[in-house]
């Protein structure tokens, strides 16, 4: 069910932010490169889990999919702000979600979006591992 979630979210993901800006002219795009299956030997190791990236920034222009993987009672940072809106989906444990001073807790096959400049986080409230998918447009 995982993998699933994650290859229907991947298309959405790519089409969603922005469907009026064109891919770029010098990128094919392929059933090769448009395909990400979980890899472990590419895990990123954090100081609470690990991330991937099922897409980086350099895919296309900006638009990214990335998976984290935090441990029970943490978080990857403090609530913190950007410039750029954000998505969350949680794949699987408890998550707490921090928007503006308020919080909200919710577990699998929740969504969490983050405004432009907001202060928002999330953290593993739970005693199981917190995966949760993150689907953000860097500016370039």
């Amino acid at each position: 069910m995982k993998q699933l979630t994650i290859l229907l979210l991947i298309p959405w993901t790519l089409l969603a932010q922005e469907r009026a800006k064109p891919i770029p002219q010098d990128k094919k795009l392929t059933i090769d490169n448009c395909v990400n299956v979980f890899d472990p030997a590419k895990v990123e190791s954090t100081a609470v889990g690990y991330q991937y990236w099922f897409v980086d920034r350099s895919f296309l222009d900006g638009r990214t999919l990335k998976m984290s993987v935090v441990k029970p009672h943490e978080a990857t940072h403090p609530p913190h702000r950007h410039p750029e809106d954000e998505f969350f989906f949680v794949l699987e444990g408890k998550a707490e979600f921090f928007l503006d001073g308020k919080t909200k807790v919710a577990g699998p096959y929740t969504s969490f979006y983050c405004p432009p400049h907001s202060l928002h986080g999330i953290r593993n409230v739970g005693d199981t591992t917190l995966r949760y998918l993150v689907i953000k447009k860097y500016e370039n």
